[in-house]
């Protein structure tokens, strides 16, 4: 397999293109699924109601008025703002499905039915339209119709129950994920319908749930529940059956280790010179450290205090243990693995002028894409759109924003 780093073709999107989403998503659960497909390559149109356009962009702290909150999740995008409580600009959303391979929503169940906007209107004007639902509940269930944030979807699922320290409340997981399992689940099904098109010739709806999709993510805590018939406690930053596994004190900081195996117990032991309790029964098999949690983790903070985090890295690192400081943000978005893999980018944005982004995460060797765009400013694209997609002259343009339907 060829790695070479250097692209053969430095204008190519990704393995969307070709492929346009029509996205009237807001906030973070939708946006963060269509910044997904704008990453591999899709033309992403972001409808925005006129005015402040998606709620974020009132969202503070602001640089010249542009929200960081809306930055974070609409790179590589375009703008474009409809008024769609008007019938012209309803026209307009349905000739532009009708030009889109993908729409992507993520109102409460029946706003896009009542907007003259749901699937079954759509899809008789584009059988091809693959129709993507994302909403807290889904579309099915007593849950159905009730509001969602990202921390009720956390409270709901149990993923909130287990984050925090031993003997303490709860606390909501640092990153919104409660959310951004939208993005997640609703890329993967919607490629799914992609290749599904490829042999049918139809399109299809997806009902995405961010509650579904964090109940999925519980992984091997539900069946650990199922198993024990007892719900898991919080932990920290350890493992409900393995140890050690977690952050220790440093002299002048803290490290994580984690220790997956017996293997790797011994080359703890032997990196933080306890080689004398490799074998010893209270700690040589995963459930024996388990029934002594406390006494591993006494043991190996005794020796963890004495030390820097950068010696502890180093001899942790010489006996291949899995470890890590831990990081603030920007630590993390500067260290060498994250601009290695261009984590950063630097784009141009309409408004603010050279900023830095996050950059994809999915790479493919051999056809490097080149940056993606910066975040669009509100309607920064609304004439292109109507000229390039809907083929609407410069006075048919003209018109549609003297009514209003668009700006």
């Amino acid at each position: 397999m060829n790695l070479d780093t250097e692209s053969k073709n430095p204008s190519w999107p990704g393995p969307l293109q070709g492929i346009r989403v029509l996205d009237f998503t807001r906030v973070l659960a939708g946006p963060a699924a269509t910044l997904a497909l704008a990453d591999l390559g899709a033309e992403v149109l972001k409808i925005e109601p006129p005015g402040s356009g998606d709620d974020t962009r009132t969202f503070p702290p602001f640089r010249q008025d542009v929200s960081h909150y809306f930055i974070s999740g609409n790179r590589g995008k375009k703008s474009i703002v409809l008024d769609l409580k008007t019938e012209a600009g309803v026209a307009l959303a349905k000739q532009l499905a009708a030009h889109c391979d993908i729409l992507v929503e993520n109102y409460r169940p029946g706003v896009m039915d009542r907007l003259g906007l749901g699937y079954e209107t759509l899809a008789a004007i584009n059988p091809r339209l693959i129709y993507c639902a994302i909403s807290g509940f889904g579309m099915t269930g007593p849950l159905r119709d009730r509001p969602s944030f990202d921390i009720v979807v956390q409270a709901l699922s149990g993923a909130l129950s287990v984050n925090g320290e031993p003997g303490c409340m709860p606390t909501k997981l640092g990153i919104p994920l409660g959310d951004l399992v939208g993005g997640i689940n609703g890329p993967i099904g919607i490629l799914a319908a992609l290749y599904e098109r490829s042999v049918t010739g139809r399109g299809r709806l997806i009902d995405v749930s961010l509650l579904d999709g964090l109940l999925g993510m519980l992984g091997y805590l539900a069946q650990l529940a199922f198993f024990t018939g007892e719900d898991p406690k919080p932990q920290g930053s350890q493992h409900p059956n393995l140890v050690p596994y977690g952050a220790f004190p440093a002299r002048d900081g803290s490290i994580i280790i984690a220790c997956l195996t017996n293997g790797f117990w011994e080359r703890i032991c032997k990196a933080l010179g306890m080689q004398d309790r490799i074998h010893d029964p209270d700690f040589s098999s995963i459930q024996s450290r388990k029934d002594n949690r406390e006494r591993v983790n006494a043991m190996i903070a005794a020796v963890t205090t004495r030390k820097s985090v950068d010696e502890l890295a180093a001899i942790l690192s010489e006996f291949e243990v899995p470890h890590a400081p831990i990081l603030g943000i920007r630590e993390a978005l500067a260290q060498p693995q994250a601009v290695a893999r261009d984590m950063v980018v630097e784009v141009e944005h309409a408004i603010l002028g050279k900023i830095p982004i996050v950059g994809r995460s999915i790479k493919f060797p051999g056809d490097v894409q080149p940056h993606p765009s910066a975040p669009p400013a509100l309607g920064q694209h609304t004439d292109d759109i109507l000229r390039d997609i809907l083929g609407l002259t410069p006075q048919q343009i003209a018109e549609l924003r003297k009514s209003k339907a668009v700006s």
